[in-house]
């Protein structure tokens, strides 16, 4: 396998914890966490193993600035920023939505680690906006390197590929991974690292904002294209991807009342916090799915959890959780 470069500044690597609280609760099978909401940068989260190879890319290519993109409360652009203050990096973030008056939570955070914020109110503007702001910085001589969205590119894949080899040298045994997926780079890693590392259990995603077919289109993709980088290609098509998306109908950052009852249901059983838009949605279709009967009552279930914790703070989701 060839090697791809990497800082290792996670916390590695993170534990595997049982939930018996919340299995009997749930009258279902077995459920375990793992706690990748302890990876340490920034109060952690799935985006941290990302950037331990997407700083050492910007590093490599003698960049001095990073750029990234996401929603006001943008997990991704937390531990981004954190990063580049890590490493001497300036940092320019440009989010969707509208600047608080007070900062809290996430936006908070980005402003604590000296990041620019330049704000979106529209979506469909944003990667125009982004582009724009990678071009002036150019021209400005700087050196910029652009963080995808979420962390997710080929690059970024790798750091749930090797986060599978790290949980199958846990010697958890598990049927299923339950985890949210959106931008895509945590599940094609996934599914990458587990036919590399000889998982035989089932990977399930749980969609936070994107159809099935599209999930598996660019999932399936990016992890072909992922195994190119480690040297060997490896043809994923969309049946190597298991995703479910009956639970992102509300669309991004909507808080319901699945959310809601999945994070009282773990803080009230385990004193575990989930996040408002990915890990709270997740663990959301999970519960659903553990009623409804899709799992086996005598299968057990490992909950990525991804972090997040800190949106919990936000105006908008404080008021809504309690």
């Amino acid at each position: 396998m060839r090697s791809v470069a990497r800082f290792n500044f996670a916390h590695l690597p993170t534990p595997v914890e049982d939930l018996p609280r919340l299995t009997q609760a749930l009258g279902g099978p077995r459920i375990l966490v793992k706690r990748d909401d302890q990876t340490g940068l920034a109060f952690g989260g799935n985006k941290t193993r990302k950037l331990e190879f997407l700083v050492a890319e910007a590093r490599a290519q003698g960049a001095d600035l990073l750029i990234s993109a996401g929603a006001i409360q943008s997990n991704h652009c937390r531990q981004t920023a954190a990063a580049a203050a890590r490493f001497g990096f300036d940092c320019i973030l440009v989010l969707t939505g509208e600047r608080p008056a007070q900062p809290s939570a996430n936006f908070l955070l980005d402003q604590l680690f000296g990041a620019e914020i330049i704000t979106v109110a529209d979506r469909k503007d944003r990667d125009r906006i982004l582009q724009e702001t990678f071009d002036h910085a150019v021209a400005a001589g700087k050196k910029p390197y652009l963080v995808p969205y979420g962390g997710s590119s080929v690059t970024g894949a790798m750091g749930y590929t090797f986060a599978m080899e790290e949980f199958m040298q846990q010697n958890v045994k598990v049927d299923w991974i339950v985890f949210g997926t959106s931008s895509g780079g945590t599940h094609a890693g996934i599914v990458l690292g587990q036919r590399l590392f000889g998982f035989s259990g089932k990977a399930l995603g749980i969609s936070i904002d994107e159809p099935v077919a599209r999930l598996k289109a660019n999932i399936s993709a990016l992890a072909t294209q992922a195994s190119e980088r480690l040297g060997e290609r490896i043809e994923f098509t969309g049946d190597d991807v298991l995703a479910n998306d009956d639970y992102c109908q509300a669309g991004y950052g909507n808080f319901g009342e699945g959310e809601r009852e999945a994070i009282k249901l773990f803080a009230h059983n385990e004193g575990l916090l989930l996040d408002p838009v990915y890990t709270g949605r997740a663990a959301a279709g999970m519960i659903d799915l553990i009623r409804k009967g899709y799992f086996k009552n005598d299968e057990t279930i490992l909950f990525w959890h991804t972090g997040g914790q800190p949106a919990l703070f936000a105006d908008k989701y404080s008021r809504a959780v309690v």
